[in-house]
C-alpha cells in the first residue's frame, strides 16, 4: 500500500470540497448519516471544508439497528451541525406490501429499496431546503468493486473520500477525532440483520485494498491469493456499469 502524508491529504480534500462546491453556485451539503466510519469522515471533511452552519446530517433508519441512529446523532452533536431524523420503516413496508403480490420474492432486490428509498430522501430534503450538494459516503475500495447500490448510495453529486481505500479511511478517522466505537464497529451497509460488509464480500478490507491498490497502480500481484485476486478482478469488469454514466446511441455523421 501507498503511504500518505495524511494531514496534507485531509488539508487538500477540504480544499477540493470547499471547491467543488463552490464551482456549483452553493455552499451547503447535506449528507445521509449511517453511523458508520465513512459516513462519519465525509461529513466530519465537509464540515471542515464549509463550517457546520452549511452542513446538514440526516438519520434515515428503515428497520435499522438502533445504535447506528444513536452513533450518527452522537456524531452530528460533535460536530456540531443540524440533524433532522426521518423513519423510513414504514414507507419501506408499505412498498414491500404492495409489490410483493406482483413479483417473486428477490431478497436483494427488496434490500436495495432501502438505500433507494435513502437516497431519494436526502436529495428531496436538499431540493427543499434550497440549493444543496449531495454528498456521497462510499470509499474507493467499494466503488471498485461495485459495492453500493446504483442509485441508492452510489447516487450523489461528489464523492468526498472515493479516492481513499479503506485502511485510510480508518487512519483519516481517528486524526478527525471521530469517536472509537464508530471507527472500530465493523463496516455494515445494514441492509439485513447481522450483514456485514466483509462477510457479504467474501474478503477481508485489509486484502481488497491491497488487491484493488495494486491494480489501480499496475504493482504485481503474484505474491497474493490468486482466487482472491480473480475474486476482485471479476467484481471489478462487473461493476463498470456502475461506475459509468448510463450509455447512449451516438450517430455519427
Amino acid at each position: 500500500m501507498r503511504k500518505l502524508d495524511y494531514k496534507q491529504t485531509i488539508s487538500e480534500i477540504q480544499k477540493w470540497i470547499y471547491d467543488y462546491v463552490s464551482s456549483a453556485k452553493v455552499k451547503c451539503i447535506v449528507v445521509g448519516i449511517s453511523g458508520g466510519i465513512d459516513s462519519a469522515v465525509t461529513t466530519s471533511l465537509c464540515v471542515n471544508a464549509l463550517g457546520k452552519e452549511n452542513i446538514i446530517g440526516l438519520g434515515l433508519p428503515c428497520s435499522s439497528i438502533s445504535q447506528d441512529l444513536k452513533d450518527a446523532e452522537k456524531l452530528a452533536e460533535l460536530l456540531g451541525i443540524k440533524f433532522i431524523k426521518i423513519d423510513l420503516t414504514n414507507i419501506y413496508n408499505e412498498f414491500v406490501k404492495v409489490t410483493e403480490p406482483l413479483f417473486e420474492s428477490n431478497n436483494m432486490a427488496v434490500a436495495n429499496l432501502k438505500p433507494r428509498l435513502r437516497m431519494m430522501t436526502i436529495y428531496f430534503v436538499g431540493q427543499s431546503l434550497g440549493k444543496f450538494l449531495v454528498a456521497g459516503t462510499s470509499n474507493r475500495t467499494e466503488l471498485a468493486i461495485g459495492y453500493f447500490t446504483k442509485y441508492g448510495d452510489g447516487g450523489v453529486d461528489f464523492e468526498p473520500i472515493g479516492g481513499l481505500y479503506k485502511c485510510e479511511v480508518r487512519k483519516i478517522a481517528r486524526l478527525l477525532n471521530i469517536p472509537e466505537e464508530i471507527v472500530k464497529k465493523p463496516p455494515s451497509a445494514g441492509l439485513w440483520d447481522g450483514q456485514t460488509d466483509e462477510g457479504e464480500i467474501g474478503i477481508i478490507y485489509d486484502v481488497l485494498d491491497e488487491i484493488i491498490f495494486r491494480i489501480d497502480n499496475k504493482v504485481d500481484l503474484d505474491d497474493l491469493n490468486k482466487d482472491e485476486v480473480n475474486k476482485v478482478k471479476g467484481m471489478i469488469k462487473s461493476a463498470q456499469h456502475k461506475n459509468k454514466m448510463p450509455p447512449f446511441f451516438r450517430i455519427d455523421k
